[in-house]
């Protein structure tokens, strides 16, 4: 899909704040509510637009334990990734799974309420995932940057 000077203003006021209003967002973006509305609605179609979530603190929630798991699978199972991938998906403290090419094969993000919460986590449902031939932990200490807003 072409982006346009117009499209690229309303993505950009849209991206900062996707709570604003229709007609309060057409202000920013310098077009009339029924354009806004209607270029919305075009790339929202088109896909461009994956639409509009909540983003939890899941620190403010009592998870203040975050640690991301380097997995490399037993590449002698041709069925390893995708048993593996439907086992993690399960767990529900894993709040990602992202696959890699190279030595490490996935990536998982697990949070945990403290160390004892993670270690019955490790322990009872990441140590049972299937197909497991490696495991590297790296415990979150700080996050530096975290920004989905893209350079329009």
């Amino acid at each position: 899909m072409h982006l346009d000077d117009t499209d690229r203003r309303i993505l950009r006021q849209y991206q900062h704040d996707p709570t604003l209003g229709p007609a309060e967002l057409a202000g920013l973006a310098g077009v009339t509510p029924a354009t806004c509305a209607r270029r919305l609605d075009r790339m929202a179609e088109a896909g461009l637009l994956r639409g509009n979530h909540a983003v939890i603190d899941w620190a403010a929630l009592g998870y203040s334990v975050e640690v991301s798991l380097r997995i490399t699978l037993d590449k002698t199972v041709p069925t390893a990734f995708d048993a593996f991938t439907e086992a993690a998906r399960a767990i529900p403290e894993v709040l990602e799974i992202q696959s890699f090419l190279g030595r490490v094969d996935t990536r998982l993000s697990v949070i945990a309420r403290d160390m004892a919460h993670y270690q019955e986590i490790y322990r009872t449902a990441i140590l049972t995932l299937p197909h497991i031939a490696d495991i590297e932990a790296l415990m979150h200490v700080a996050r530096i940057k975290t920004d989905e807003v893209l350079p329009l």
